[in-house]
């Protein structure tokens, strides 16, 4: 293991004072961590860039998956930063058009791909060959995973206020993007209470008013699925079973991360519909009260939850407060947008990688102060100085 960062330049002034800030909020009620990918490396998990890497690059693919997949990726010839989202998202949208000929009984059903045709069936078989690929990557094999950080992190957020005391700030709220069970394990592990929209126990079922009950120390939303989540024949609504557990009465149980099938997106039976209403409300601060959201790990390249924050930002009335921990020297793209709006730059607190930037106060650093790693977050949060 590497020895820690040295911290010392944001445990001095001018930086300290920014750390104070943040010990300020977290002492607040209406928390939410928005956890990305870049949470998972310390794990040795890959980052969304690595692992469409490992994805193409894997042999794991039969060949049809492998060449559909490439004449997708071909397509993205050009575009800014394309991943396997993008690139199973792309084989949803083809499936859904070729499954809309079908049912209305087209005799041209099949789609074209680098100028060859796949039916329906074709393209569901590959994409579901992809999901489990990259849950196969993620999971890691026979190798165990790393969660030593990840307790830490959840037993500083999670900690009393008051030395002795057990009266913590009321419910956090996390909006997962990623596939895997990291923060899950690490709560658990720690017997922090929490619900992810599942009931039962290794085995379960989809459940979302288990989100309400009473006495929750945390909620994880998870925005794109979970390697730990299936969906049987006709019912889209996440499971999740035990491995040595047949259901093939079932019939085949088919990974849930996103995209799901667009058959349900306009119904209540979509889950990721659901979840992100869920991760919506959570956003949302009643009059009286404020929001913090916290974004960890997170690049700003889902438009999906930028509009998210966007309009939470805007509809809030300044009762929502968003702390970002960026690798970049200074505010790029979203966040710059969101810096430079006069309506809406005091709830912006941005921990650059060279300064810290809120309203019209811009402190730079002229080296790396590495508050952005999630390891150090977790160092900063647990109280070390």
């Amino acid at each position: 293991m590497s020895a820690p960062d040295n911290l010392a330049t944001i445990w001095a002034a001018p930086f300290s004072e920014a750390l104070e800030g943040l010990d300020a909020l977290m002492a607040q009620h209406g928390r939410v961590f928005l956890i990305g990918a870049g949470c998972s490396k310390c794990a040795g998990l890959p980052l969304m860039e690595e692992l469409t890497s490992k994805v193409l690059d894997s042999g794991m693919l039969d060949a049809d998956t492998a060449v559909i997949l490439k004449g997708i990726q071909d397509s993205f010839t050009g575009a800014s930063g394309p991943n396997i989202e993008d690139y199973l998202s792309e084989i949803i949208d083809l499936l859904a058009i070729a499954e809309r000929r079908a049912e209305r009984g087209a005799t041209d059903n099949q789609v074209f791909i680098k100028e060859k045709q796949y039916s329906g069936q074709q393209l569901r078989e590959s994409a579901e060959k992809i999901k489990r690929t990259i849950s196969d990557i993620i999971e890691c094999g026979d190798k165990k995973i790393d969660v030593a950080v990840h307790r830490k992190f959840v037993k500083a957020v999670h900690r009393p206020i008051r030395p002795g005391k057990t009266d913590g700030l009321g419910c956090v709220d996390y909006l997962c993007l990623n596939y895997d069970t990291l923060l899950e394990d690490a709560l658990a592990l720690e017997r922090i209470s929490f619900s992810d929209g599942l009931d039962g126990g290794v085995t379960g079922w989809w459940n979302p008013s288990v989100f309400e009950r009473d006495g929750l120390s945390s909620r994880i939303f998870k925005l794109h699925g979970s390697i730990n989540w299936c969906e049987f024949d006709g019912d889209p609504l996440p499971r999740r079973v035990a491995g040595n557990v047949n259901v093939q009465s079932e019939g085949d149980k088919r990974i849930l991360i996103w995209p799901a099938s667009t058959k349900y997106r306009e119904t209540q039976r979509d889950p990721y519909a659901q979840l992100a209403e869920h991760g919506r409300r959570a956003l949302r601060a009643v009059p009286g009260s404020q929001k913090i959201l916290i974004t960890c790990g997170y690049r700003f390249g889902d438009s999906h939850i930028n509009l998210e924050i966007d309009r939470a930002l805007r509809e809030s009335e300044g009762r929502l407060t968003v702390v970002v921990f960026t690798s970049d020297n200074e505010p790029q793209g979203q966040l710059k947008n969101w810096h430079d709006d006069p309506i809406i730059t005091e709830q912006i607190l941005i921990f650059a990688n060279r300064g810290f930037f809120h309203g019209s106060n811009k402190t730079p650093s002229d080296a790396d102060l590495l508050w952005w790693k999630f390891e150090n977050l977790t160092r900063l949060l647990g109280g070390e100085r």
